[in-house]
């Protein structure tokens, strides 16, 4: 596989097609404001059953939504990476690509996943214009997340059956600028869809 990786700048044969459609007239046939929603946290903190539940207030709004789910993505398009650092951050990298073109395409696009590195989320940040990225920051602490261990995930790393786990043996850097932090211990999910709804300005 690495015989088809390249660096930047080693394909000078492929150069971007201006397309004819601009990116403010698909968002404009949908009548909204495309972005993306990206929540990070740890395995467990409740990111996919929020993210979900914003996607279901977002539909009954008439908003054209899609979500990224990390388990999901891993099953399709990230299938052939394991779960070392550097498959890591490609993990992201592939992610944060596919929902830019989405955002592209018009969508409000939300991002369900790990993604425990700070340079990797800075990375899909960078990506989108202003106003077209907000991230939200699941703070539910490790200690919670391994008591509702909803996957049997924490039980088989604590027990050395799963390597390089996120908040154990493998880090999970926290946002330092989130633009919403939700601790799902503390907020119930009625609550925590709210605040989402209300920091996103989407009545």
């Amino acid at each position: 596989m690495n015989e088809v990786l390249l660096r930047r700048g080693e394909r000078p044969q492929i150069r971007p097609y201006t397309l004819a459609v601009p990116v403010q007239a698909r968002a404009a046939i949908k009548g909204q404001r495309p972005r993306c929603i990206w929540m990070t946290g740890l395995s467990g903190a409740g990111k996919s059953t929020l993210a979900n539940a914003l996607e279901v207030q977002l539909n009954q709004r008439s908003l054209h939504t899609f979500l990224l789910d990390g388990d999901n993505v891993r099953g399709g398009l990230c299938n052939d990476l394991g779960m070392s650092a550097a498959a890591r951050r490609e993990n992201i990298r592939r992610v944060a690509e596919v929902a830019r073109l989405m955002v592209d395409a018009g969508l409000i696009v939300i991002v369900s996943a790990i993604s425990p590195f700070r340079a990797e989320r800075d990375a899909a940040k960078a990506l989108f214009g202003p106003g077209e990225f907000f991230s939200v920051y699941v703070s539910t602490s490790f200690a919670t997340c391994a008591r509702r261990d909803p996957k049997g995930l924490y039980q088989k790393a604590l027990s050395g059956q799963i390597k390089d786990f996120t908040g154990l043996d493998s880090p999970y850097e926290a946002p330092l600028d989130a633009d919403c932090d939700i601790d799902t211990e503390l907020l119930d999910l009625g609550q925590a869809t709210a605040m989402l709804l209300d920091r996103l300005q989407i009545p």
